[in-house]
């Protein structure tokens, strides 16, 4: 199903062709919401500064746009064409076109919205927890938008290829696998299982710091380490799969959908820095400089003016993570053969993926079809606007933020729920998904750049944009449905639009397929966010206005039940998209 922006674009367009000549078809009318029609096109304006510089003469916007309407067919799409102000053009959409639209999105299986004509391949470095330490609220967003971008693109037919870029390879290894030695596997593992890894890391460092042959042992075990002794990368594996475990569990309450088959962490390209180094050197993109191997990509400076390096091998040989970026490059584009990379990492890096990115260029091995992008992380601020830590000071674990979202949830809902038939099961299923649901979405709704405050009480809260109300707005949909008898997808119309209300609804609901295909492009999921909202919003507005079971005539009846049943489906495959699971009842 078109979008009707585009198709009025197009129709304005031929307008164009047919009153001032084929070369100005081309022109791109700038069409947007208008609080005076549906639509409202801006073309007029720009057109006669075109026309005045062609014929020497001026042009008055207002009956430029008024020769646009003269030739303007929009009769099967439009009810009303208005020219208003000095030349916009207002365009009311007929109300059996949107009840059409609405119909057709009833009846398919993907509401409308077409599946790619190409399927891009989309890397998504996402997550990327260290698995020397506990997984904190940092983690959440990284986690959470790169997982709704890779459920859009799949959606839209894309093929995203999920990176999970875990920190599992550096120095810190070598105490962590002699403390796990001191302490023994076991009693390790138990540890490390049940999540305890800050403790694990911090009683090691404290021996580390102490202890002077312990620290010995420990740098000797690093050198083992990269240097591929077998015991050592033995117990090595068995720290990150204890890790794992503890990792997995988080994403299994986040319901992310990473797997085991994506981790994808520092280690995988260990071997590949020597030849990274090697063939930059060779090809003159990287020089020696006060001993380290550098590349100076054009255009960075510091504040001396002088070029800033990207420092590929460190003056004592070792390398860091810009080779590890410039090496995962390198394999994606070479060998996974990306069409877009996408880096959902905090904002704090903008800088250093700048540089990796316009050092992969110039070393031939980003090339201009490929679109390499940081999607930009936003920092986490508790409610006195400073970064979101515990009273101590320390970063707030992943999953004691969980479990009070959970258990907050309960209580909110407790207070507005008044049903006895719900039973303990039931209300805690309903608890972990409105908690779960309330954190992601209150994320997922602010731009991603963007820093946001961290507020249980605001993003738990049943009214405003927030993911209990959107929630609620899908339970109370299928309440009607079970108190009318009926499954919604047995309501098929045909859908006729009479109260305000109800066009408001459908035409609201016409905006899917371009708000998931704008977050997807853009790569920000509060663009999907938004819109659900409103579409929330309008169905409140319907339900109040147009009783639904209590229709006046069985017709009226039929086609609110089909508008339910549209608005239910956009909602719930729209939150699916974002992450956010609904509950049956509420």
């Amino acid at each position: 199903m078109p979008d009707p922006q585009l198709v009025l674009a197009a129709r304005v367009q031929d307008a164009l062709a047919a009153a001032f000549g084929p070369s100005h078809a081309d022109t791109d009318p700038v069409i947007r919401p208008s609080q005076f029609a549906d639509l409202q096109a801006n073309v007029a304006l720009p057109l006669a500064k075109k026309l005045q510089a062609e014929r020497g003469e001026k042009q008055n916007p207002r009956a430029v746009a008024e020769e646009i309407v003269a030739h303007l067919d929009v009769a099967d799409i439009v009810s009303d064409v208005q020219v208003s102000g000095p030349g916009f053009i207002n365009l009311t959409f007929a109300d059996a076109w949107i009840a059409g639209q609405a119909q057709h999105m009833l009846a398919d299986e993907r509401l409308g919205v077409p599946a790619a004509d190409y399927a891009q391949t989309v890397v998504v470095d996402y997550s990327a927890p260290n698995v020397a330490k506990e997984m904190h609220v940092g983690h959440l967003r990284t986690t959470i938008v790169g997982d709704s971008l890779v459920r859009m693109m799949e959606f839209l037919g894309h093929k995203p290829v999920r990176q999970n870029h875990i920190g599992d390879w550096g120095t810190q290894f070598g105490l962590l696998i002699e403390h796990l030695l001191d302490i023994g596997e076991d009693a390790a593992r138990e540890e490390l299982s049940r999540g305890d890894i800050n403790e694990f890391y911090q009683a090691a460092r404290a021996k580390f710091d102490g202890d002077p042959g312990f620290a010995e042992r420990s740098r000797r075990r690093v050198v083992a380490l990269q240097a591929g002794d077998p015991e050592t990368l033995r117990i090595w594996q068995k720290f990150i799969d204890d890790t794992v475990v503890y990792i997995n569990k988080v994403y299994e309450r986040l319901d992310v959908t990473l797997t085991d088959d994506d981790l994808a962490g520092e280690s995988k390209y260990n071997d590949m820095l020597a030849d990274v180094s090697a063939d930059l050197e060779a090809s003159g993109v990287a020089v020696i400089s006060d001993g380290a191997l550098c590349v100076f990509p054009p255009g960075f400076t510091g504040r001396d003016d002088q070029p800033v390096p990207l420092i590929i091998r460190k003056s004592d040989g070792g390398y860091g993570y810009a080779t590890t970026d410039m090496a995962a490059i390198r394999y994606r584009v070479n060998d996974v053969k990306a069409d877009r990379i996408i880096y959902v990492v905090g904002a704090d890096q903008a800088l250093h993926f700048q540089m990796v990115f316009a050092a992969a260029r110039q070393a031939g091995w980003l090339p201009d079809s490929v679109r390499a992008e940081h999607a930009q992380i936003g920092m986490v601020l508790g409610t006195d606007g400073k970064r979101f830590r515990t009273r101590s000071g320390a970063s707030v674990k992943l999953t004691e933020l969980l479990d009070e979202a959970v258990e907050r949830a309960g209580h909110a809902y407790d207070e507005v729920n008044h049903d006895d038939s719900f039973d303990a099961a039931t209300r805690d299923d309903i608890a972990r998904k409105v908690g779960i649901g309330a954190v992601k979405y209150a994320d997922l709704s602010v731009a991603r750049d963007s820093e946001y405050i961290f507020d249980f009480d605001r993003m738990l809260a049943f009214k405003g944009n927030t993911g209990p109300y959107l929630q609620y707005a899908t339970a109370r949909i299928r309440s009607i449905f079970r108190k009318g008898g009926l499954a919604p997808e047995d309501a098929t119309g045909p859908i006729v639009l009479g109260d305000p209300a109800e066009r408001a609804l459908a035409l609201e609901l016409l905006g899917f397929g371009a708000a998931v295909e704008q977050a997807f492009d853009l790569a920000e999921p509060h663009k999907l966010a938004a819109y659900l909202y409103s579409v929330a919003d309008a169905f409140t507005t319907f339900f109040e206005n147009c009783p639904v079971l209590k229709a006046p005539d069985e017709a009226t009846k039929a086609s609110r039940l089909a508008l339910c049943a549209v608005t239910l489906r956009t909602l719930d495959t729209g939150l699916g998209l974002l992450g956010v699971q609904t509950p049956e009842r509420m």
